[in-house]
């Protein structure tokens, strides 16, 4: 699978080593910055990422910083993106198999670097649903 990465200042750490854990798996990674943890703004990361999942030149993506709710509410103004926030394995399965999220995102700040990994295997893991939750995607995609 092909997936894009992205972070911003405080998601780096976790992103450099998800890059590493993702290669290692036999994924294809995409990484959309920063590149650093100088400070920076998450829009111009998160945007670049919804771009590439718009065009498909990435299967699914994660983004990553301090709380996830910036890269997520930046995400979800792009057409085709569903990115759900999740900061347990329990909320990864859930944002797949219910709200079909073809983007993760990670609250850094929040989570240990060893559940980001957990998070991040659930979620690729786990499948859509389908049936009633399919419908509301539909609705969701109607704007």
């Amino acid at each position: 699978m092909t997936i894009g990465i992205c972070s911003d200042h405080a998601g780096f750490d976790y992103k450099s080593r998800l890059v590493k854990y993702l290669k290692g798996k036999g994924h294809k990674v995409v990484d959309f910055g920063t590149d650093s943890v100088q400070s920076c703004d998450y829009p111009d990361f998160a945007h670049r990422l919804a771009r590439a999942v718009e065009g498909s030149e990435v299967e699914a993506g994660i983004a990553i910083c301090g709380t996830g709710n910036g890269m997520a509410i930046t995400l979800n103004h792009h057409q085709g993106v569903r990115a759900g926030l999740a900061w347990n394995c329990e909320v990864g399965s859930l944002v797949k198999r219910h709200n079909d999220a073809n983007v993760l995102v990670l609250p850094a700040r929040f989570i240990s670097y060893r559940m980001a990994v957990a998070i991040v295997r659930t979620w690729l893991q786990t499948s859509f649903e389908g049936g009633r939750h399919l419908r509301r995607i539909q609705k969701i995609n109607q704007l």
